[in-house]
């Protein structure tokens, strides 16, 4: 059983990154933390045989931030994360990246590796093209959904 120690500094790290949620386990455990939105304040917690009284959750939407300027055009094809975990350029430390820019990838092509709940997986060029821009950092954790190279 997760002790609640722990338990509050999984939602501290959720807290103050970027994540809208993580989800940690083993084999005894398994936790999913959710940031709340306005459709759905929710934060799970599930466990076995673990009995943590559930605290209230502040549905307040934050302040509205002000306008941002219009991003310029993107043209090309966006490979976007399809899952959250940590984003790995190459097949280990000592190995070149998969892609650079300026490389040529066809389509089915490895171009990253995302580690999630220990599990490395393979993300692959979803069409053929030239990578013009990789816009994450390797060792940075990624969302559902972020981009992380354009092809063009």
């Amino acid at each position: 059983m997760i002790d609640i120690e722990t338990l509050k500094e999984y939602i501290k790290v959720l807290e103050d990154s970027s994540l809208a949620e993580i989800e940690i386990g083993d084999d005894e455990n398994n936790i999913r933390l959710a940031k709340p939105t306005v459709d759905s304040p929710v934060v799970a917690f599930n466990a076995p045989n673990a009995s943590v009284p559930a605290a209230p959750v502040s549905a307040t939407p934050a302040p509205a931030a002000p306008a941002a300027p219009a991003a310029p055009a993107v043209s090309g094809k966006t490979i976007k994360s399809p899952m959250v975990g940590v984003f790995y350029a190459a097949p280990s430390p000592e190995k070149p990246a998969y892609v650079s820019v300026g490389d040529k990838v066809s389509k089915g092509d490895i171009v990253c590796i995302i580690e999630a709940m220990k599990i490395m997986n393979e993300i692959t060029a979803e069409e053929s093209g030239t990578v013009s821009e990789i816009l994450v950092n390797n060792g940075d954790v990624v969302e559902f959904d972020q981009p992380l190279f354009r092809i063009s």
